[in-house]
């Protein structure tokens, strides 16, 4: 496991097409599809301790706004040859787990995560219902280990002030996690 911070992309960046299965539903994800207030894309994976570490937290903040129009995808672009607990048939059994109630895709060729310039386990991003980028960064600053409550409170602040219709504040910190196991 080595700690990587994210690579935080620049502000304003449409986000890049995708069509990806969803291991859950065996059917099609595309940002096209998809009519919204905003999405929520989060590079992930299901051996990760710093997803797992904020995965209950993550499920509980994508049910809090479904109802407001914000979409959560979840996207693992981990080689599963090397890492087979990240394998679709993990990844549904990892869902299950823990009641993931949002599209989680597979990458497989992993051009969906370095078109993103994805790093880390978990990265976040949030795209407008335009989909231009309006946050990227940490969930909140909880680690594992760190015993600081995971609360969700710098992805949820940004949420909330997009849906205002307000500017989120450019500072914004970067997520830290494992780093995408390239093939």
């Amino acid at each position: 496991m080595a700690l990587t911070d994210s690579n935080m992309l620049p502000l304003g960046t449409k986000a890049p097409h995708f069509n990806l299965r969803d291991v859950l539903t065996d059917k099609q994800v595309s940002l096209e599809n998809s009519s919204s207030k905003g999405t929520v894309i989060i590079f992930m994976c299901n051996h990760c301790p710093y997803v797992i570490h904020v995965i209950k937290g993550l499920v509980k903040l994508s049910n809090k706004y479904k109802d407001d129009g914000i979409n959560f995808i979840g996207i693992n672009s981990n080689d599963i040859v090397k890492y087979p607990d990240d394998s679709p048939e993990n990844m549904k059994k990892f869902a299950q787990e823990y009641k993931i109630n949002f599209p989680y895709c597979f990458d497989e060729t992993q051009e969906v995560a370095k078109a993103y310039n994805a790093a880390c386990t978990p990265d976040f991003y949030l795209f407008d219902n335009s989909l231009q980028l309006v946050y990227r960064g940490r969930m909140d600053e909880s680690r594992p280990y760190s015993q600081i409550p995971v609360t969700g409170i710098d992805l949820s602040r940004a949420i909330d002030i997009m849906l205002k219709g307000d500017k989120i504040p450019d500072l914004q910190y970067p997520s830290a996690g494992c780093n995408i196991k390239w093939k």
